[in-house]
């Protein structure tokens, strides 16, 4: 059988960076032509970040993207890569519309090109609204083996170019992705893999991206699947990796058998019949351990906001530190993202804050190291009552909002982004205060339900115990019970049902579009059921208005669940 040394690029680009996308490609195929590799695979949309959302109607950026990937080649026969075969993902356009689409370069040129033949439009995605979908299946003949191109979605549909990757007796098909993360999406994926790989009756390369865009955040997991479902090889998640393995495959046919008539044609494009053989074989593959879901989620918020920060041009981070919770688990987060120098955490005590809470702000500010500052807000709320005749909840929404006016003022004076601590439970059910605690540019943990924020906020410090370091949060914090502060001895429980209860009735209605009735049949309160399902819905206004944050599950607000703000439809109660 022929060997094919083959390298998965799983890199980290940057939405609309061409330039420093095409010096990252630059850069990995030397590092991977350094280890023999003699077809090196790099993400879905690599040369323009992914997604690019509504960039694909400036024609000014399509003629970037395209250009780049002719200078690409050129610039790598010029540094000696030529002969290294790049399979690379980019947005190209032709008298039928936008593309998403894999380049194969070779020798200083653009030999073949592949577009992605199913567009996904559920979730986060609407591709078929930006892009038209491919109707061939490209094959490239690289070293007497044939491989076939696909990307993404591809491998998400049954049929399609997997299927035909079968009829044309392919050795091999590679699959490059930009797939978001979702919790235990890399055991879906895996699965996956391996049914594509049976159908297609090759081995399936699956190469994914890493970092962060937006709300987005995307794992790598890259991975090699043998026809039976076996797994060859496998990248960390969350890193970027080079994966560099000796595969021993069929060798093509002399000629390329036919393949029945359906929706795809193939294009055969002849690249090499031979390839060098490398003096020392390729290290033996490795198959990156899986992690835990606490661990999974806290890489993924970590990943998600310090790409965010990085890709953004800011340098630190400021966020109110109440001692409560939510903000000690942003604080953490934010910490382990940026560094604990570039973090600005302030306290704002109030006339009704707790010495207990002033007293684990503080502790969490020596236990991380991160910049602490303490501004009363009390004497700036007097300011506004002598002015104003306010009262109630009126009073309470005021100090929130004179805690917010103090972060942006600090962000308008030395350039931090402002983060917002809301966690998915509370943005659920309208829990916070418009233009005072929702305040902010990023929320690290808006799509984390509350029970979740005390699990990480657990999971962090028995880490760092396990390392040898401090844990960042102090026990006061997890164990005491949640409360806004705003008015003598107020908790969260005089407003909402207990987190435990409220968490599985968002996790029916908003993750799984549950109805009233289902709720109740599942076990729930039909008076819980109905009191929580109206402050969902009366929140959407809020939601709207609310900083972007990572995406962590299936069903995350504003990527994922979109609802007009103007809606009489309520669930019937009985």
């Amino acid at each position: 059988m022929p060997r094919l040394r083959l390298a998965l690029a799983q890199i980290d680009p940057t939405v609309g960076d061409i330039a420093g996308n095409a010096a990252l490609v630059l850069g990995w195929t030397s590092k991977a032509a350094g280890a023999g590799a003699h077809v090196v695979a790099f993400p879905e949309m690599m040369l323009t970040g992914y997604p690019v959302e509504d960039l694909v109607f400036r024609e000014s950026f399509v003629a970037a993207s395209k250009r780049a990937v002719a200078e690409l080649a050129e610039r790598l026969q010029a540094d000696g890569l030529g002969e290294t075969v790049v399979l690379v993902g980019y947005l190209d356009a032709d008298e039928v519309g936008p593309r998403n689409a894999m380049a194969v370069l070779h020798r200083g040129g653009q030999v073949a090109t592949y577009f992605k033949h199913h567009l996904p439009n559920y979730g986060v995605f609407d591709e078929d609204r930006y892009f038209e979908p491919g109707d061939t299946l490209t094959v490239i003949r690289v070293g007497g083996i044939d491989i076939a191109l696909t990307i993404c979605e591809d491998l998400w549909q049954e049929g399609g170019p997997f299927a035909i990757a079968a009829a044309a007796h392919v050795g091999l098909v590679v699959n490059i992705n930009g797939s978001p993360y979702e919790l235990n999406k890399d055991d879906t994926r895996l699965a996956l893999v391996a049914r594509r790989a049976a159908e297609a009756q090759a081995i399936v390369v699956y190469v994914n991206t890493v970092g962060a865009q937006d709300e987005l955040v995307f794992d790598g997991d890259s991975m090699v699947v043998r026809p039976d479902g076996s797994l060859i090889a496998r990248a960390p998640q969350f890193a970027e990796h080079l994966m560099v393995l000796d595969l021993d495959l069929p060798a093509a046919a002399p000629t390329p058998p036919a393949v029945p008539v359906t929706e795809m044609r193939v294009v055969n494009v002849h690249i090499s019949d031979s390839v060098p053989s490398s003096e020392q074989p390729a290290p033996p593959p490795e198959i990156a351990a899986r992690i835990t879901d606490e661990a999974e989620i806290w890489q993924a918020l970590v990943l998600g906001l310090r790409d965010y920060v990085r890709k953004n041009g800011f340098r630190s981070v400021a966020l109110g530190l109440s001692g409560g919770i939510d903000s000690s688990v942003v604080a953490a987060i934010a910490c382990d993202a940026i560094g604990p120098s570039n973090v600005v955490g302030v306290s704002m005590p109030s006339g009704h804050s707790s010495e207990h809470s002033r007293d684990d702000a503080a502790d969490l500010a020596r236990r991380t190291g991160l910049d602490y500052r303490v501004e009363p807000i009390q004497p700036m709320v007097d300011g506004f009552l002598a002015n104003m005749s306010l009262s109630g909840i009126a009073v309470e929404n005021l100090q929130a909002r004179v805690r917010g006016v103090i972060l942006m003022a600090l962000s308008n004076q030395e350039g931090h982004l402002v983060l917002t601590t809301g966690n998915k439970s509370e943005l659920a059910v309208g829990y916070s205060t418009l233009y005072g605690d929702s305040v902010g540019g990023f929320n690290p943990i808006k799509d984390v339900p509350k029970t979740l924020v005390w699990r990480l906020a657990t999971w962090r410090n028995e880490e760092a115990e396990r390392r040898g370091d401090v844990p960042p949060i102090p026990e006061n914090s997890i164990v005491k019970p949640p409360s806004a502060e705003l008015r003598p001895g107020q908790l969260d429980t005089d407003s909402l049902p207990d987190y435990a209860v409220l968490d599985a009735i968002l996790a029916g209605y908003v993750d799984g579009d549950l109805g009233r009735d289902d709720l109740v049949a599942a076990g729930h309160d039909p008076v819980v059921v109905d009191r929580t399902l109206r402050m969902v819905d009366l929140a959407e206004y809020k939601r709207r208005q609310s900083a972007p944050g990572t995406k962590i599950s299936i069903k995350a607000f504003g990527r994922d669940r979109r609802l007009p703000i103007t809606n009489r439809f309520r669930e019937p109660s009985h």
